[in-house]
């Protein structure tokens, strides 16, 4: 008999019933450490008690009006956007994948209003991820996200990743942009080299192209900087966003340049909840936090003190680990062993990690986690390994 929830989600031995800070407590008290994040959501830790202020203050006021009316939490977020990034314009979503959505119609706008509704493909990339929308599965187009799920939808053409020649002959005509996350997640945490990422800039801006960057799960202060792609010193013509800007709570945005957005008129696109008041509130009491430099360079502080740890740990684990790579604190641990294993290991050493493409356990804890929270949390992957070592 099916359970009256869908069992799309091969879901751990566990339920958490209270969470503070870095921590998760079990219906049975147990205590874990979580550097998973939610997957990259909770950039601020469990229940973080301004975060709660806030919805609380909310909830007792306004919860939902829909798009019909002004929402001044909205426009404020909207601000605070604009003032730190690239973009000119705002559109709020509820989820990443919604996001994303929003900057592939609105590249493919952007061209129709230029008098090129030819231009209707988008470039992505093996390894990407950027939602499971009939859409964004097309985009990514692997298998596991595809398989059983029909046609794809018509317009993208996904490309090996790195591959220098092949992304260059792809690009034709009918090209509208070329869509990618700066540093690939559910991939396995693959950072693209600065050098490539400047090089795409150039490409699109020779070809007349937009650049879209999926910064759903590497944004947010993420890896030191506000945005990932701020460390190549370059900008994108759009950029989708969700996780981490919500602190815990459903929110995304798609941001752009006015010139991207010019086909992005009244009637175009819309959302029931996208940018409600409560969604709103909790991403600026966020912004209030991450996007301080000090804030920023905190977290390069603590991601270096990291990932020091994590090496030592795979040199003193040859037979699980592998080697480390990512970015602030988006990190991968590549594994010797089924990455699946590691992670549930980790469940009896009370460490919480997320697998990856690639043979990956991800690291993603909140930004404000501690360095002896970092140590403990190596402590205890060590802890997982040696078990692990003993049924080798």
């Amino acid at each position: 008999m099916i359970p009256s929830v869908l069992p799309t989600y091969a879901r751990a031995p566990l339920t958490f019933v209270s969470g503070e800070g870095s921590w998760l407590v079990d219906a049975s008290d147990r205590r874990y450490l979580d550097m998973g994040g939610g997957i990259a959501v909770n950039v601020l830790g469990h229940a973080h008690p301004g975060l709660v202020k806030v919805l609380q203050e909310q909830a007792a006021k306004l919860w939902h009006t829909s798009n019909l009316y002004n929402i001044p939490n909205q426009q404020e977020l909207a601000d605070r956007l604009v003032e730190h990034t690239f973009a000119d314009t705002v559109f709020f979503t509820n989820s990443g994948t919604e996001s994303m959505e929003c900057c592939v119609k609105m590249a493919r706008k952007y061209h129709h209003a230029n008098g090129n509704p030819e231009r209707l493909d988008i470039i992505t990339f093996t390894g990407s991820f950027h939602g499971r929308s009939t859409g964004m599965i097309s985009a990514a187009q692997a298998d596991k996200l595809v398989n059983g799920f029909g046609p794809l939808s018509p317009g993208y053409v996904n490309l090996p990743f790195g591959d220098h020649d092949a992304l260059t002959a792809a690009i034709t005509d009918t090209t509208a942009a070329i869509m990618v996350e700066p540093v690939q997640g559910e991939g396995g945490i693959v950072p693209i080299p600065d050098q490539c990422l400047k090089g795409l800039r150039d490409l699109c801006d020779e070809h007349g192209i937009l650049l879209i960057f999926d910064e759903i799960q590497c944004g947010m202060g993420r890896t030191g900087k506000l945005f990932a792609h701020e460390w190549a010193g370059i900008e994108p013509d759009i950029m989708g966003i969700a996780k981490g800007i919500g602190g815990g709570f459903p929110l995304g945005a798609c941001l752009a340049t006015e010139e991207a957005a010019k086909g992005m008129v009244a009637g175009t696109h819309g959302s029931t909840y996208g940018g409600n008041p409560m969604a709103c509130a909790v991403g600026s009491a966020v912004m209030d936090t991450v996007a301080q430099p000090e804030f920023l360079a905190d977290v390069s502080r603590k991601a270096g003190h990291f990932r020091q740890a994590l090496e030592g740990l795979v040199a003193n684990h040859p037979d699980v680990f592998v080697g480390v790579r990512g970015a602030g604190l988006m990190l991968g641990v590549e594994c010797k062993v089924t990455n699946i294993d590691v992670v549930k290991a980790g469940y009896d050493a009370e460490v919480l990690t997320v697998p990856g493409g690639a043979n990956v356990i991800r690291l993603l804890p909140p930004l404000n986690i501690s360095n002896e929270e970092l140590d403990e949390a190596v402590a205890r992957l060590d802890k997982a390994a040696t078990a692990i070592e003993g049924t080798l």
